[in-house]
């Protein structure tokens, strides 16, 4: 690759591993594909655990678990310019040129992206989620979004509901914003080698247990679905303050023999979960995307989904099932599965899935965004402060306010310790690996 074309990312969340989810995936697969394109990708998260300090993961992805605890819902606690001086430290020392931070829910990415414009480097912001407009949460992270978005070069959103809802939040100019959608890694996720009998069909359930993804729905449908299908039984893979209502539900209904709680899943196992049923049910009341689905459609699971955010443009709709999230047309919907089911092929919907989506095909995408990033022109703080100012009449001054502060805090950091006393890492080419971890 020619140098001058070589991004040298920092990847920024709070989500990041070992927690497994959406997001999660998303940062992991993206970044081992950008190392594979020969660029410099560098992880940035909070400490998990024991977890701590730098390490590193396949393919020479390295990360930074700096020393900040999560305080709620695997977030760091909000310090506003708290975390200046180590994240100006891992810029300088990998020798940074870009900054890409993920989830609109993580206070690490917000305040890292602040930072980063304040010594003025590009940034890129992922949307992987869905939020509404109404309650006092979604109001207090739209502001939020807004503040962080008023100054990014670019932005990235999974699906294209979710670029519609992110600029209708954020008052970002949709000509900034890209989709680019999520994929799967078929390599991993493969159907089994013989194909099941359809004597009895097995749903599968794998989910945070929790309101957004529809666990209440769960409750109501699970009973009538093996009331009216003698030979249903559906096996529940996940965890979550919504478990309990599943446990009561299946003892009131006394169907013990028939609805299987598994708890928590590990990622490593989902696909053999996955390849033991025929439908995949997806009960979420919200979704940018949803990388589940992916799954089990490349496991050769049909899917059966409530039709809610971006998910009606995820497959095409010979491979899943479409309901309204109330629970009698999840019913119907999950009748009209078990009827069309003899017609699934499943290694046939893996070739399908390897065709539609691919991480080498994301990743090409994504590099595209941060040449546009790069473009950009290089502005002072005085040509920034006018986008902070126009984010609300009494929000604008507030706005102006920290990032004033936060340039003279940078300012300040300069003079206590200069730039050229931070010694900078040596890059270290790892060995490549024969095998992708795509099927590319």
């Amino acid at each position: 690759m020619d140098e001058r074309r070589r991004h040298r990312i920092l990847m920024v969340s709070d989500f990041f591993y070992p927690n497994f989810g959406g997001v999660e995936n998303h940062i992991y697969y993206l970044s081992q594909c950008l190392l594979k394109l020969g660029h410099k990708v560098v992880v940035m998260t909070h400490a998990y655990g024991n977890r701590s300090g730098v390490r590193y993961m396949t393919g020479g992805l390295k990360v930074y678990y700096i020393p900040w605890k999560p305080f709620l819902m695997q977030n760091t606690l909000p310090t506003i310019y708290g975390t200046l001086p180590i994240i100006r430290t891992i810029l300088v020392r990998e020798r940074i040129s870009l900054v890409h931070g993920h989830q609109a829910f993580s206070t690490l990415c917000h305040e890292a992206l602040m930072h980063a414009r304040t010594m003025g480097y590009k940034v890129v912001f992922t949307d992987h989620s869905l939020y509404g407009f109404a309650d006092v949460g979604s109001i207090h992270m739209n502001k939020v979004l807004q503040f962080t978005l008023a100054d990014v070069n670019q932005a990235i959103c999974v699906s294209h509901t979710s670029k519609e809802n992110t600029v209708l939040r954020s008052g970002l100019p949709p000509e900034k914003v890209f989709v680019i959608p999520n994929a799967v890694d078929t390599a991993v996720f493969k159907p089994a080698p013989e194909r099941l009998s359809c004597h009895e069909i097995i749903i599968v359930v794998i989910s945070r247990l929790v309101y957004r993804k529809g666990a209440d729905l769960l409750v109501e449908v699970i009973p009538e679905v093996c009331r009216l299908h003698p030979n249903v039984r559906f096996i529940v893979g996940g965890d979550g303050p919504k478990r309990v209502r599943l446990e009561e539900m299946r003892e009131k209904h006394s169907l013990q023999d028939r609805v299987e709680m598994l708890g928590a899943v590990q990622h490593a196992q989902v696909r053999s979960v996955l390849i033991t049923g025929h439908i995949f049910l997806n009960s979420s009341l919200t979704e940018a995307f949803c990388i589940a689905i992916l799954e089990a459609a490349s496991c050769g699971l049909l899917t059966v989904s409530t039709r809610v955010g971006g998910v009606p443009e995820v497959l095409p709709d010979d491979m899943i099932v479409l309901a309204e999230p109330v629970p009698s047309d999840m019913v119907q919907a999950i009748k009209k599965a078990i009827h069309i089911l003899p017609s699934i092929d499943p290694q046939m919907m893996h070739l399908r899935m390897k065709g539609l989506y691919s991480w080498h095909d994301v990743a090409r995408r994504t590099e595209i965004v941060y040449d546009r990033a790069l473009s950009c022109s290089n502005e002072n703080l005085l040509q920034r402060l006018p986008r902070y100012l126009a984010c609300g009449a009494w929000a604008g001054k507030l706005f102006c306010v920290v990032m004033i502060i936060n340039f003279l805090l940078w300012h300040l950091l300069q003079v206590w310790k200069p730039t050229e006393d931070i010694e900078e890492v040596p890059d270290y080419v790892f060995p490549r690996h024969e095998e992708d971890i795509s099927s590319d």
